[in-house]
């Protein structure tokens, strides 16, 4: 089967449950509400699908690994120590917890000043090695759970309740305006990223040989993770953590698409993202009736995968 042919299946299997998920209930007595609650959600598991998936992908690229995802760098541990240093800061009653549009903002500007010097350090240095960077990361991700952890145990049961609704991704209680509000902003780091893909299609050459193509592979390396930190910073902001499924859907995109090229990948990869996250939202709210959330599942089967692809020696 053709590669455009594939794209046309995701494409429309997007479609189908995009408009399942918003039509399924909807009459002309309560076409008001449900829009108004549906179109925001759908909305939200759209950019989320993009920007976890074109993230994690082009990561992979750059450091040459199919099980490194941003979240391996810390994300998702820096965003839940936000998170409890704001309740322990301020309390679970504040405007900096409650407030979403103030909450999202202190969580995304924390974590990109986290990548920002994070980054500077690694390309300060003269002899830089991509490996130390990812093993700081994990180190410092695995930090930042443990001294969250630690003041998760310091607090009253009240402001344990504001933490707890953070610690697992959801979409149930999205704000409409932080969705509109973020649309245009992943819109933007989506099309940058997007337009660097022939120059991504170098770096499967390797760094020595993109070198020797003209690449600047230093400017081109930082560009790309910084772009690729914004996308996860925002998405984990919007919708909370969810680890394993950037690596879910990166490498189900490049067993069901035999290509090579960025431009095709990152249209499949989202559009994976897309159909993925509508039809696992869907069940849970129409089959398992809410009794669990999509991001344990999705860390389940995660889970299960990355174990299946240490075994059968698929981590290059």
């Amino acid at each position: 089967m053709a590669d455009r042919n594939k794209l046309l299946i995701l494409a429309v299997v997007s479609i189908v449950v995009a408009a399942l998920f918003i039509g399924v209930g909807l009459t002309a007595d309560n076409y008001q509400y449900f829009l108004s609650r549906r179109v925001p959600k759908v909305l939200a598991i759209v950019l989320a699908g993009v920007a976890i998936g074109q993230s994690s992908l082009v990561f992979q690229t750059i450091t040459g690994n199919r099980i490194l995802t941003p979240s391996v760098m810390g994300f998702d541990s820096l965003y839940m120590l936000t998170q409890v240093i704001v309740v322990v800061l301020f309390g679970g009653l504040s405007s900096f917890t409650l407030n979403a549009y103030l909450n999202f903002s202190v969580s995304v500007v924390v974590m990109m000043l986290f990548s920002t010097a994070l980054f500077a350090f690694y390309f300060r240095s003269q002899k830089r090695n991509l490996m130390s960077l990812l093993l700081l990361g994990v180190i410092l991700g695995q930090l930042f759970s443990n001294i969250g952890s630690f003041f998760t145990m310091l607090l009253d049961p009240n402001d344990f309740t504001a933490i707890q609704s953070k610690m697992f991704a959801s979409f149930n209680n999205i704000k409409v305006g932080l969705v509109y509000f973020c649309t245009p902003v992943l819109l933007v780091l989506s099309v940058l990223l997007y337009r660097m893909h022939r120059t991504l299609d170098v770096f499967w050459l390797d760094q020595d040989n993109a070198i020797s193509l003209g690449v600047d592979v230093r400017s081109m390396t930082l560009k790309t993770l910084l772009l690729s930190a914004g996308l996860i910073a925002i998405s984990t902001a919007l919708i909370g953590p969810i680890m394993f499924f950037g690596l879910l859907v990166t490498n189900l995109t490049r067993e069901f698409i035999a290509n090579y090229r960025h431009k095709v990948l990152l249209t499949a990869v989202s559009l994976l993202s897309i159909a993925s996250l509508l039809t696992g939202q869907w069940v849970i709210e129409n089959i398992f009736e809410f009794s669990t959330t999509l991001s344990v599942v999705i860390n389940f089967i995660g889970g299960i995968y990355f174990l299946s692809m240490l075994l059968r020696n698929k981590v290059v």
